[in-house]
């Protein structure tokens, strides 16, 4: 079983200055309350038996991996393939409005270009596909822990968008 866990809530009161700008944006650590919703996460008695944790590079995921760890005594693997949903799929990185814009089309769009078209952005399919090459390696574990974004796991649980800490089972 697979535990595809959010990340807990991201501090950005600092956007746009120092480091956090464009992809540095990506190193944002946890608020406070980020850091609570994930020590109450890791009391869930589902993750007690898991074999190893995968998380996303972005800061808040490594943060929110070593938490678990911590209180698990689980180990850490990070796995550059379950970043965070991309604007652009051609990984120019965009921001502001432009990327606004296309998460509101990949909202419009439920995830998916409409037929005929090819938008910028990565849709759902993309997202399940690269999440599930990277789950592949994994298989051999009873039980992983998968820490990573909103918008992936959004992807393989189409009926639902996660809260930060929130875990959802995954049978792949």
């Amino acid at each position: 079983m697979f535990y595809l866990i959010r990340h807990g809530e991201a501090d950005y009161s600092e956007m746009g200055t120092k480091i956090y700008q464009g992809h540095g944006l990506n190193l944002v650590p946890l608020t406070e309350r980020g850091i609570l919703q994930i020590r109450e996460t890791a009391k869930d008695a589902r993750l007690k038996n898991a074999g190893i944790i995968v998380s996303s590079p972005f800061t808040r995921a490594v943060q929110t991996a070593a938490i678990l760890s911590k209180k698990l005594q689980i180990d850490i693997i990070v796995e550059t393939d379950i970043h965070e949903w991309q604007a652009d799929k051609n990984f120019i990185f965009l921001q502001g409005e432009a990327a606004e814009r296309q998460f509101k089309e990949y909202n419009l769009y439920n995830g998916e270009y409409p037929k005929g078209t090819e938008l910028l952005f990565e849709t759902n399919t993309m997202l399940r596909n690269r999440l599930h090459k990277v789950l592949e390696k994994y298989k051999s574990f009873k039980n992983v822990i998968v820490v990573c974004h909103g918008t992936l796991i959004h992807s393989v649980f189409q009926d639902k968008w996660f809260e930060n800490g929130e875990i959802g089972e995954y049978d792949f």
